[in-house]
């Protein structure tokens, strides 16, 4: 790349525009998502800095999370807002385009493990009640923790910035953000580098915390299957059950765009993207703050 080349990428407008979606009507509705991200996100970060009751190991990794979720969101939907209401559509330089797909990419990576941080924080204090703040020690949670993150922004970042991406030609975006998948349809040369390593990525990053939360929640139905008190295994339950929901929303839609037979995202694959980038965010401080005391 060289001097002022930019990339266009695909406008929401183009999608939603079958349905008859006025431009105006779909930037109120992003934004109003958007706002709820934000504001759920932070509002639930402040309450659990601020009450020295929620210092706990599970809340300590939901702060995490909805502090991931906050910037994940910022990484893609102000650009996509954006697109909807300027002359500039799409319009994106390489630099930005990089930015937003690498930060996309560490953010997506880092919620896949830290959910499966906290499938293994929920199995140890149900299954292990007696010994759960020795096990989940707060010198633990902390190591835990550096490690998500940098493991994560290691796995991200270094094989890109040891080949970057070439283009020549092509600037077409066939996506709404810059996803490292869509970008390899516009890259020169061979791309095999990029996809073995997407592949080994996804088995690092989806793969194996999804078999590692099954794995988790198999044991910790038995354990709740075990207990006597109908009102114990609804209590237990109950509390596992917004972890839950989050991660078959997430995964599911994560799995189905990097997992797929086809690497040319069709129109339903990029509207499932939105609800990993965009509706994701925004439900998870909603979920988790009505199904938490």
């Amino acid at each position: 790349f060289e001097g002022e080349f930019h990339l266009i990428r695909d406008n929401l407008f183009d999608f939603f525009h079958g349905a008859s979606f006025p431009p105006t009507l779909l930037f109120v509705l992003f934004l109003s998502m958007y706002t709820v991200t934000i504001c759920g996100n932070v509002l639930l970060t402040c309450v659990i800095i601020t009450s020295p009751h929620l210092h706990t190991p599970m809340y300590y990794f939901l702060c995490n999370l909805s502090f991931l979720d906050l910037f994940y969101s910022m990484s893609t939907v102000p650009n996509m807002l954006l697109d909807l209401i300027t002359a500039k559509k799409g319009r994106i330089s390489h630099t930005g385009c990089m930015l937003q797909m690498l930060s996309s990419l560490f953010l997506g990576q880092t919620e896949c493990i830290l959910l499966a941080v906290m499938a293994y924080d929920r199995y140890i204090a149900i299954c292990f009640p007696l010994r759960y703040m020795v096990i989940m020690s707060w010198r633990k949670c902390n190591t835990i923790t550096i490690m998500v993150w940098m493991g994560s922004l290691l796995n991200a970042t270094v094989p890109v910035i040891s080949k970057p991406f070439r283009f020549c030609k092509k600037n077409k975006v066939d996506h709404y953000f810059c996803e490292i998948i869509t970008l390899l349809k516009i890259a020169c040369g061979d791309t095999f580098f990029y996809e073995k390593m997407i592949f080994l990525s996804s088995v690092f990053s989806l793969l194996l915390p999804f078999a590692f939360i099954l794995s988790s929640y198999i044991c910790i139905i038995s354990a709740i299957l075990k207990i006597h008190s109908a009102a114990g295994r609804n209590k237990t339950f109950f509390t596992c059950t917004s972890h839950l929901t989050v991660v078959f929303m997430f995964y599911g839609t994560a799995m189905t765009m990097y997992l797929r037979p086809s690497k040319n995202p069709s129109e339903k694959i990029k509207f499932i993207s939105i609800m990993y980038i965009v509706v994701a965010p925004m439900l998870n401080p909603l979920i988790y703050s009505l199904r938490n005391n």
